[in-house]
């Protein structure tokens, strides 16, 4: 105890740590003298699922724009994302950088993982890369404020410019760690407004609506709201819900992410799912009506008091808490959660709307509900013009009457107008085929009208 110590010695300590302290604080202050920088690290990976760092990708796609130039040491990479060669800093190099008269010096390094870490995907994942970011200790809140967020934005910028977009679709979640939650592939689906068979108005009334929507920014954060919005598409199988998807990613130059809920398990991983997709996507949920049991109507309580009591037990209510259900859903849609980032667009699909629980697809969760419905004459046209480059024909008459008396999805139609041979020999032939279909289900139609009117 230091109450038994001599004088003397507690004396002595006294003075060693008044030294040390007095030391340290000279030899700081020389260094700041004789090397008055600051440092930041930017590293490529973060987390526990070692997640790309967003801003480490944008330091890399800026330098490399912004900077190449000026460095001795490049290195040209065509990843399966790009149609042409990407020339980037190579590693060990270094660069510099001018902003508002601050200069800063950009190091890219590597370095080796640490021998305990327990997540390794690949061989060469033993060395993680990182930017060293040297700049003016006068200079940091220049550097912190404005000049990081700089380089985020510039760099996004050249990212969308290089490569193509992704179409994400997420891996089952696993206590091990090791695999990403997000795998993803090329998107390129061809699909546009100009090829969609759609009724012209009401497709004008969508892209004016994205358009409001990608240039909404500032709009959305003057009224306090996410910059999200929801769109739920409806309609019998083959109209084209896919298609109008693929359309609105390549209108607004958005990646896609394929969000499988029956890979979900609970309420956390659908939100450590969602904090792991970035701004500028569409998150597209597909057949909402049959993914887990989230779209029947919320049970009213009529249950006796007895099975009341047993819902409430501990080892019950643990179990609901582990499992995903309807409420962690819509706080994915638009709780405290959907905040996490921002220009996103949310589209649920489904064949049977009256199976949507009401609290899923009101207004604030899906904005705006696109019916797509079978295949009307002007939908017809633009197929026609898509399949076998005819914009009129004499069998058109024949055809706007039979739309107008069968119900026939745009994916049939386009299957009977697929040529068969060459363009200009089917175009008369593939018409007749459609007619002919056409004529078959309006047959049907009418014997199935006929049995029912029959007396039992």
């Amino acid at each position: 105890m230091i109450e038994n110590w001599p004088a003397s010695a507690i004396g002595g300590s006294f003075l060693v740590v008044l030294a040390h302290g007095i030391l340290t604080a000279v030899f700081q202050k020389a260094l700041s003298i004789t090397f008055p920088y600051d440092q930041i690290t930017i590293n490529q990976y973060r987390g526990l699922h070692m997640q790309r760092d967003a801003l480490y990708t944008a330091a890399e796609a800026y330098l490399s724009k912004a900077c190449s130039s000026r460095a001795s040491k490049l290195k040209a990479e065509l990843g399966k994302e790009h149609d042409r060669p990407v020339v980037m800093i190579d590693n060990d190099e270094e660069v510099t950088d001018t902003f508002k008269g601050a200069k800063v010096r950009w190091y890219s390094r590597k370095r080796r993982a640490s021998s305990t870490s327990t997540i390794s995907f690949q061989p060469q994942d033993d060395e993680r890369k990182y930017y060293l970011l040297t700049f003016n200790k006068r200079h940091r809140k220049l550097i912190e404020d404005e000049y990081l967020e700089y380089v985020l934005i510039e760099g996004d910028a050249a990212t969308a410019s290089n490569r193509k977009r992704r179409l994400f679709t997420n891996n089952p979640i696993s206590n091990s760690c090791r695999s990403p939650i997000w795998s993803h592939v090329p998107f390129e689906h061809p699909s546009t407004f100009e090829t969609l068979a759609m009724d012209p108005e009401r497709k004008k009334a969508i892209i004016d609506d994205l358009v409001m929507f990608r240039d909404g920014k500032e709009f959305y954060k003057k009224i306090g709201k996410a910059w999200k919005r929801g769109y739920l598409l409806y309609g019998p199988p083959g109209t084209g819900k896919s298609s109008m998807i693929a359309a609105i990613a390549n209108f607004l130059e958005y990646d896609v992410y394929d969000l499988e809920l029956t890979a979900v398990k609970t309420n956390t991983d659908l939100r450590q799912i969602f904090t792991e997709t970035t701004s500028k996507s569409v998150i597209v949920i597909e057949d909402i009506d049959c993914s887990l049991d989230l779209t029947n109507k919320r049970k009213e309580k009529k249950e006796k008091d007895e099975e009341a009591r047993e819902i409430m037990l501990p080892e019950n209510v643990e179990k609901d808490e582990n499992k995903l259900t309807l409420s962690g859903l819509l706080n994915f849609i638009d709780g405290l959660w959907s905040s996490c980032g921002g220009e996103r667009i949310l589209i649920f699909t489904t064949n049977h709307l009256q199976k949507l629980d009401p609290a899923l697809i009101r207004k604030g969760r899906m904005d705006m509900h696109i019916e797509m419905s079978y295949c009307k004459f002007e939908a017809f046209r633009m197929l026609a013009k898509n399949y076998l480059g005819v914009e009129d024909h004499e069998l058109f008459g024949i055809i706007q009457t039979r739309l107008d008396e069968v119900n026939i999805t745009p994916a049939d139609v386009a299957e009977e107008l697929m040529p068969k041979r060459s363009v200009e020999d089917d175009v008369g032939e593939c018409l007749k085929n459609l007619i002919k279909v056409m004529d078959d289900k309006k047959k049907g139609k009418d014997d199935a009208a006929k049995e029912k009117e029959k007396p039992n």
